[in-house]
């Protein structure tokens, strides 16, 4: 865990606790009492977030043990306990909103990337996550998608390229792009470089081009990513093809066995519903 997502569990807590604390907790809980949090999941599930829940009790009270029942990425049915957590009352009560607040959004976002990839495990095609993640919680997010076996898209805008029309649009005379791609590539060879087509000539053009590893295919039809794969098939293979615009659960299945090498989805990240999860004590 990098230290933005520390830096983000930090901000959760305070966010809950500021400078006074957790004042019904302090107030009517026993100092010196002992318990055991047992955090169990209230449906089926995947699971993800484990070692978020682990650091915001670390980050609550270094005096409290964590023991996982269930690591990330693991499917999990109703009543599965997925994480106990042992040590003072007050600590652990301090810590449980917050952890759970982690667990149930991120085990949502590993939920769903499996729901779709149980639609395309019958293809080649891969399932890739979007930039369309909660502000803060990107790097958690898309272990999330990792969890629930989905793969991983850039990270941000400085680990990749992606040229789309806005982008092309931006300048006072036209850009030449195989040049442009050119003069990137020398700057740095192994940076992954991505083009935007809305229509099939601009595919059959980025074909073409030397340099770009994958060409996105933004809201084609089906009938037009078959005809962009014969043409990358019969051009260029080594580009990859990935598909993008109108993907859900009813559609993702045909758009995968078009024959495409990814397929991106925002849903993954953007409007997943939390997952039920909760906290049963008992006392040690």
């Amino acid at each position: 865990m990098n230290e933005i997502s520390k830096e983000l569990i930090r901000l959760a807590l305070r966010e809950d606790l500021r400078e006074i604390g957790d004042l019904t907790s302090l107030y009517f809980v026993d100092e010196a009492h002992r318990s055991v949090g047992r955090i169990v999941s209230r449906e089926s599930a995947i699971v993800s977030g484990v070692s978020v829940a682990a650091e915001v009790c670390k980050q609550v009270d270094p005096q409290l043990s964590i023991t996982e029942d269930q690591g990330d990425g693991t499917a999990v049915e109703k009543g599965d306990t997925v994480l106990e957590i042992s040590g003072p009352t007050r600590s652990i009560l301090t810590a449980e909103r917050t952890a759970l607040n982690f667990m149930q959004r991120l085990s949502g976002v590993a939920t769903v990337t499996r729901t779709f990839m149980d639609r395309i495990k019958h293809t080649d095609a891969r399932l890739l996550d979007t930039r369309k993640t909660t502000p803060g919680f990107r790097e958690l997010e898309k272990a999330a998608v990792l969890h629930g076996g989905g793969t991983n898209h850039r990270v941000g805008l400085y680990d990749a390229v992606m040229v789309k029309d806005n982008h092309l649009a931006a300048n006072l005379k036209p850009v030449d792009l195989a040049e442009r791609i050119g003069e990137l590539r020398k700057e740095m060879p192994d940076l992954k470089i991505e083009v935007e087509a809305d229509r099939l000539d601009q595919v059959d053009a980025f074909l073409k081009i030397e340099g770009i590893d994958v060409v996105l295919l933004d809201n084609m039809s089906n009938s037009q990513l078959i005809e962009a794969v014969s043409m990358r098939n019969s051009v260029n293979s080594s580009i990859q093809l990935e598909a993008s615009g109108g993907v859900n659960l009813d559609t993702i299945a045909a758009i995968a066995e078009t024959g495409v090498d990814f397929i991106s989805v925002g849903a993954l990240t953007h409007s997943v519903r939390s997952i039920d999860l909760g906290l049963d004590l008992v006392e040690q």
